[in-house]
């Protein structure tokens, strides 16, 4: 199983920004997708996660309105669109899969079993 996370930058606040995470090995479908973040020193954190049992969405409260998650099924690819970025965005983005993750432990990234590499999100004028 791999996870390719990519679309990141350096971008002015106000900007917009496109993540996509290609998946392979597994069918992405079957499978929970979201998108964690991580500054140094403090914990990873949930930004946005797509359910595998009935394709709902979920945000977190301090992107709600701004990022939309969305996944292609037929190109096994998550896609995270960030708009009106702003410096307190900035970090280091992973996307992350799991089959049999609960609504109840969405946001808790020790239970997603895979994980792309990462890609920097610096948001800075």
């Amino acid at each position: 199983v791999q996870l390719q996370a990519s679309g990141g930058g350096l971008v002015q606040p106000g900007s917009s920004l496109r993540l996509s995470c290609v998946t392979s090995g597994i069918s992405a479908g079957f499978y929970t997708l979201g998108w964690f973040r991580q500054v140094p020193g403090k914990e990873r954190e949930g930004v946005s996660c797509i359910s595998n049992s009935d394709g709902r969405k979920y945000y977190d409260e301090s992107v709600e309105g701004r990022f939309t998650i969305s996944r292609d099924k037929a190109r096994n690819t998550v896609t995270l669109q960030m708009n009106s970025l702003e410096p307190e965005d900035t970090a280091l983005y992973y996307c992350a899969a799991d089959s049999r993750i609960i609504l109840s432990s969405i946001w808790n990234w020790l239970n997603y079993d895979y994980w792309g590499q990462g890609t920097q999100v610096t948001v800075s004028s």
